[in-house]
Parts: C-alpha cells; sequence; structure tokens
C-alpha cells in the first residue's frame, strides 16, 4: 500500500497536467489553436517566472516554512534591475544585483524567522509590504522603462510561429530546475530540508543547526526571486512596482499541485515545475475558451483546494497506518 501511495504522489501531477490538457482539448474550437507548437511555446515562456518561483519556494515549503512576499520581491528586483538599467549598469552586474536583492530579503526573512522564531506566515506577510513599498518608493511609484540590453533576449520569443527555439529563459529554468533537484537529493544540505520539514525538534537534537539552515533556505530561495524579478522585466522590458500582485499564490499553487506537503517533509522539483506547467496552461487555455478573468481565478482556487486536500488524505492514511 506504501508503494501506491508513493507512485500516486509521483504521477499526481502528470495525471493532473494530462486532465487539463485534455479538458482544453476537447472544444473543437480551441483545439487547432490549443495544440500547436507556437502556443506551447508561448505556454512554456508564461511559466518561466512562476516556474522560478516555485525552485525557491519549494526549498521553503519542503522545510516546513511558507512565504508570502515573493510578488513583492519580485516586482522590487525588477524595478532595481531596471533602474540599474538606466544609470547605465553592465548586463551582468543587473544579474547580480537582482539575485543580491532577492537573497538579501531572504537573508531578512531567515534572520527573523529563524532568530527570533517567529511564524514564516507573519513574517513574509509583513515583508510583502515592505518590499512593495520599497519598489514604489525607488520608482517613484511610475513604471522604470529598461533600455535596450541581453537582458531584454531572456524572454524573448524570437520565432513565434514554431515551438523551437525556445527563450532562453526557459532553458535558464530548466537548468536551474535540475540543479536544484541534484542539490535537494544528492546533497547534506538537501537532506537537512527534507528534515526540519518531516520534524523540526527532531532535527534540532540531532544535532542540524536549525536557525542557520532556515536562513540559508531563505536565502537560496530569494536568489531564485530576484531571478524571477529578472524574467519579469525581460517579459515586460520595463520595471513595473504594481505588476505581480498574486503571484506567491501562483507559486504555492504549484508547489502544492506538484505534491509538496503544507506541512513540510515532502515534495519534489519535478513535481513543482508540473504543477507551474499545468497552471501557465489552466490559463492559456482559459483564456482561449474565452472564459473571464473571475472563471480562471475560481478554477485555480478550486484546484488549489482539491491539491491539499489530497495531501491531507495523503498524511491522514500515512498517520492512520503508522499507528
Amino acid at each position: 500500500m506504501t508503494r501506491s501511495r508513493r507512485l500516486l504522489s509521483v504521477a499526481g501531477p502528470f495525471l493532473g497536467l494530462f486532465l487539463v490538457v485534455a479538458v482544453f482539448s476537447l472544444s473543437p474550437s480551441v483545439r487547432p489553436y490549443f495544440l500547436t507548437g507556437a502556443n506551447f511555446k508561448i505556454i512554456l515562456t508564461q511559466t518561466v517566472i512562476v516556474a522560478m518561483g516555485s525552485l525557491g519556494m519549494t526549498l521553503i515549503i519542503v522545510s516546513g516554512g511558507i512565504d508570502l512576499s515573493v510578488g513583492s520581491v519580485v516586482a522590487l528586483t525588477s524595478v532595481v534591475a531596471a533602474s540599474a538599467l538606466v544609470k547605465g549598469a553592465a548586463p551582468w552586474l543587473v544579474v547580480g544585483l537582482s539575485m543580491a536583492v532577492g537573497a538579501g530579503i531572504g537573508l531578512v526573512n531567515g534572520l527573523v524567522i529563524g532568530g527570533l522564531r517567529m511564524m514564516p506566515f507573519i513574517v513574509t506577510l509583513g515583508m510583502m509590504g515592505v518590499a512593495r513599498g520599497t519598489a514604489k518608493w525607488l520608482s517613484g511609484n511610475q513604471t522604470v522603462s529598461a533600455p535596450d540590453s541581453p537582458i531584454n533576449d531572456l524572454m524573448d520569443l524570437h520565432d513565434p510561429t514554431r515551438l523551437f527555439p525556445l527563450p532562453l529563459g526557459v532553458w535558464i529554468t530548466l537548468s536551474l530546475a535540475a540543479l536544484t533537484a541534484i542539490v535537494m537529493r544528492n546533497t547534506v544540505f538537501g537532506r537537512y530540508i527534507f528534515a526540519l520539514g518531516a520534524n523540526e525538534a527532531a532535527a534540532r537534537l540531532c544535532g542540524i543547526r536549525v536557525n542557520l539552515q532556515k536562513v540559508l533556505i531563505y536565502c537560496v530561495a530569494g536568489i531564485f526571486f530576484g531571478l524571477a524579478g529578472l524574467m519579469q522585466l525581460s517579459r515586460l522590458t520595463q520595471g513595473d512596482p504594481t505588476v505581480a500582485v498574486g503571484l506567491e499564490l501562483d507559486i504555492i499553487a504549484a508547489v502544492v499541485i506538484g505534491g509538496a506537503s503544507l506541512n513540510g517533509g515532502s515534495g519534489s522539483i519535478l513535481g513543482s515545475m508540473i504543477g507551474a506547467l499545468t497552471m501557465a496552461i489552466l490559463r492559456n487555455g482559459s483564456n482561449q475558451m474565452g472564459w473571464p478573468t473571475f472563471m480562471q481565478e475560481i478554477i485555480i482556487g478550486v484546484v488549489i483546494i482539491i491539491a491539499v486536500g489530497v495531501d491531507k488524505l495523503r498524511q491522514g492514511g500515512l498517520r492512520i497506518r503508522g499507528g
């Protein structure tokens, strides 16, 4: 029975993805446009920002935490990067600056959560306002138009009529996903992440420096959030302090749909990437079906509730078996 649950946990995100694709493929008016290389190129490009954020959020959720400040961090890093480009900074420096801003915010979150033992929900909720307000202050509450640079090419479709070549941002996200998966499964740091989420008290008794690990986890996640902001800048070619409102919900949904438990201790990078792709297909298919935005939000909300419900059933089943 344990093997069956494990198989369902791994296959679940793929089954969900297949179901979503199948639903939108049923419509004869949508199918000719939906099932095309050009459309899947758009979907993959739209997946990048949520997928990049999901890499960081997976680390946090598996460790038993949560981060509600992602959308604001993405907006802030896009503004900082755009402002740096306006001032003539080199593209490589802008990339480093974006990562540093994200890591800095993660450092603050990690220090407060780990050092003061405050709830991640409350800390990151406060950081959501701080980061968003800082973005508006730095930009004068206006969008910052970035000059032409190689950063703009990260999300450029180039030939929008065919699947290949894919934008560079897609390849960067896939590469980082593979690297993060290896780190989570084959390094001491990765094992500590699972240990914290499974039982923090036991991890502390085993000699794991819990507070330090939390700081590292939020810092690494912040780097991914900073890169997501850079991708946002590339997509819009401007830094917008009002962008990415609610993005954290899409990212959390992607991680949960991918099989991660909000109780911590379980999850995978592959599952989160499939979850991010599912979210992008839901939005793309809904747009092609002509469904209004509020309908999309309702559907995504229902999907999140179902995913959390499935996780609760799975966790409950495991507890019953263990007892």
